[in-house]
């Protein structure tokens, strides 16, 4: 065949041979759909303990209300943020920043201690992936049972097995989606709208977006999630070293693998502790063989783990053939009891400084932070005016936010210059309802022997008269003739 000829042919590899044969190597594997077997033992109790309290502060935390409104409320539309008797405003978008800072570096040190640990127990894909097999186990039974089905005639039984697992898939993804648009949308009014059919175009879009987003990830593509689109397991070498707490496979003691009679010498016949019932690879959620040593697909479950233990304790052998270890303490480096005793090196030592620095500096901020925005803004049409009496005057618009729950009167005042006069709509005082924003027009007169040409520091005081803790000082000019 023409090497020409080859660019026509639809495929990702093409090798001539020397007699002239064309071999197609395909790049890719054709999926294999995954029927992780069910086990339990005390990692299953931990991943169950993890689903069931995330999904306790997802579901149930929009319903829960604080002064009269949602504790914690995204609300875009007004662009307020009330995180339980926190409210923050767009002026605030640096603790947004301090909190992406501190989920990274708390992945950071945790991945370094303790590997993908995240992942495996309470990464929404896990945790999701996890409901939607109990649903599938329901409803069509444990993995002998799936794959029977899966492979049987297309009868009414399958079909209705089908059906209700597909739709309690898509109930649970529309309750995820309403849930998840209640964060950003009063979940009270939410709920209202829905069952009055008025819900709003954005709310609808959103609501669908995220439930089949939900339906999709955890419902078909599970673990190809893992494998394929997560940044996670592309990076996570990196924070890795020979002291992260992985899930290895101890080869020394379980080679050579092969099956024996209950009872035998089987070291006798030269065979290690693995009896290669292939269990270990039946329950992982993404398809690996752990006894291959560490891939980055691993999420860290520790099915493999429940799973190989209850072998060994069937077959009469020690547990920890599957085990969470350490590659140093794998070779031997030090002993397992050891392992939490290398916890102190540099790598951890480091991420949990800079966690521990930028954690409390966002503390700091968040304890000192005066619930009141003030922003000052000079009058353009008439820099500097003389009024009958002789005095200059500028004018001035105090803008006043209320980042507070609670209704407040702030006394507007101004200083930084001999004999200073304010004048102020209201007599200075201005109330506002909880996170309400409001101005206020201020004149400030100075006498012209105190307000030479140029430009002069003054300061307006904004205080809250029930609370005088509550005081903001912000600086502003004086143009002066």
């Amino acid at each position: 065949m023409s090497k020409k000829k080859l660019q026509d042919i639809p495929v990702n590899v093409v090798d001539v041979k020397d007699d002239g044969e064309v071999e197609v190597v395909s790049l890719y594997a054709k999926h294999r759909k995954l029927y992780p077997r069910w086990v339990n033992g005390l990692f299953n109790k931990w991943r169950i303990f993890f689903v069931v309290a995330t999904q306790l502060f997802f579901y149930g935390m929009p319903w829960l209300e604080l002064h009269g409104r949602q504790a914690l409320l995204f609300d875009l539309v007004e662009r307020k943020f009330y995180i339980f008797g926190l409210v923050l405003l767009p002026q605030d978008f640096i603790y947004l920043t301090a909190l992406l800072l501190l989920s990274a570096l708390g992945l950071f040190v945790w991945t370094a201690i303790g590997g993908r640990l995240w992942c495996g127990y309470a990464c929404p894909q896990t945790v999701y992936t996890e409901m939607f097999l109990w649903i599938e186990k329901w409803v069509e039974g444990d993995r002998a049972a799936r794959i029977k089905l899966d492979n049987g005639p297309k009868t009414l039984r399958k079909i209705r097995l089908k059906a209700v697992k597909h739709t309690l898939w898509l109930l649970l993804a529309l309750w995820t989606g309403f849930t998840f648009v209640g964060f950003f949308t009063p979940i009270r009014e939410l709920a209202t709208s829905v069952s009055a059919w008025t819900l709003g175009p954005w709310e609808l879009f959103w609501i669908l977006f995220y439930a089949f987003a939900t339906y999709g990830n955890a419902g078909w593509m599970r673990e190809q999630v893992c494998k394929y689109m997560c940044p996670y397991a592309r990076f996570q070498s990196a924070m890795f070293d020979k002291d992260t707490l992985i899930i290895s496979y101890d080869a020394e003691r379980g080679e050579a693998r092969g099956s024996r009679k209950k009872g035998s010498d089987y070291k006798a016949q030269g065979l290690g502790d693995c009896i290669d019932c292939t269990m270990c690879v039946q329950v992982c959620p993404v398809g690996i063989d752990i006894r291959d040593g560490l891939q980055y697909e691993c999420i860290g479950c520790a099915a493999c783990i429940d799973a190989c233990d209850e072998v060994m304790d069937k077959v009469g052998y020690p547990r920890g053939l599957v085990r969470y270890t350490t590659e140093n303490a794998l070779q031997h480096s030090y002993a397992e009891q050891d392992i939490l005793k290398h916890l102190r090196r540099p790598r951890v030592i480091l991420y949990a400084t800079i966690l521990f620095a930028v954690f409390a500096v966002t503390a700091v901020s968040l304890v000192m932070r005066k619930p009141v925005k003030v922003n000052i803004n000079r009058d353009r049409v008439a820099l500097v005016r003389e009024v009958q009496s002789g005095w200059l005057e500028n004018t001035y618009r105090v803008q006043i936010q209320n980042a507070s729950e609670k209704t407040r009167i702030f006394a507007i005042r101004a200083e930084g210059l001999p004999e200073l006069k304010t004048a102020a709509e209201y007599n200075g005082r201005l109330q506002l309802e909880p996170t309400e924003t409001d101005d206020v027009s201020v004149r400030v007169q100075v006498a012209p022997e105190h307000a030479g040409p140029g430009s002069h520091p003054i300061y307006f005081i904004i205080t809250a008269e029930d609370d005088p803790a509550v005081s903001v000082k912000e600086k502003a000019t004086f143009i002066g003739r």
